[in-house]
C-alpha cells in the first residue's frame, strides 16, 4: 500500500512539473520555475505584461529583450505558453523596409 502512495506522488509530481504555464496568468515564481528564465527575465516579462498582455509569441519576442525564437523555443518546450499556445517558430516580425528608389546613374555615354 505505501509503495503505491509513493508511486502515486512520485507521478502526480512528475505531471505537475510539465504543466502549462501561461506568460499572461503566471507571476514571478511560476515564470522562475521555467528552466532559463531567471529573476531578470521574468521582470522584464511582468513589467511588458503591466502594459498590456501578449497577444501571441511574437508580440512576446518583440516586448522583450532576451526572448528570441531559440529562447522561446527552449521555453515553450518546457510548458511555457502565451493565451495558450505552444512556441511553433517563424520568428518575430519585422518592420516592413520601405523601398529605396534607385538612384539615377549619372554616367556619360
Amino acid at each position: 500500500m505505501l509503495k503505491k502512495i509513493l508511486a502515486l506522488t512520485a507521478l502526480l509530481f512528475s505531471l505537475s512539473s510539465f504543466a502549462a504555464v501561461d506568460i499572461n496568468k503566471a507571476n514571478a515564481a511560476e515564470l522562475d520555475g521555467i528552466k532559463g528564465i531567471g529573476p531578470s527575465l521574468s521582470g522584464k516579462i511582468l513589467k511588458e505584461r503591466n502594459k498590456g498582455s501578449f497577444k501571441d509569441w511574437p508580440d512576446l519576442m518583440h516586448r522583450v529583450s532576451g526572448m528570441g525564437e531559440k529562447s522561446s523555443a527552449k521555453f515553450s518546450s518546457q510548458g511555457l505558453t502565451v493565451n495558450g499556445s505552444g512556441y511553433q517558430g517563424g520568428g518575430t516580425p519585422e518592420p516592413a523596409k520601405a523601398a529605396q528608389p534607385e538612384k539615377p546613374k549619372s554616367g556619360k555615354s
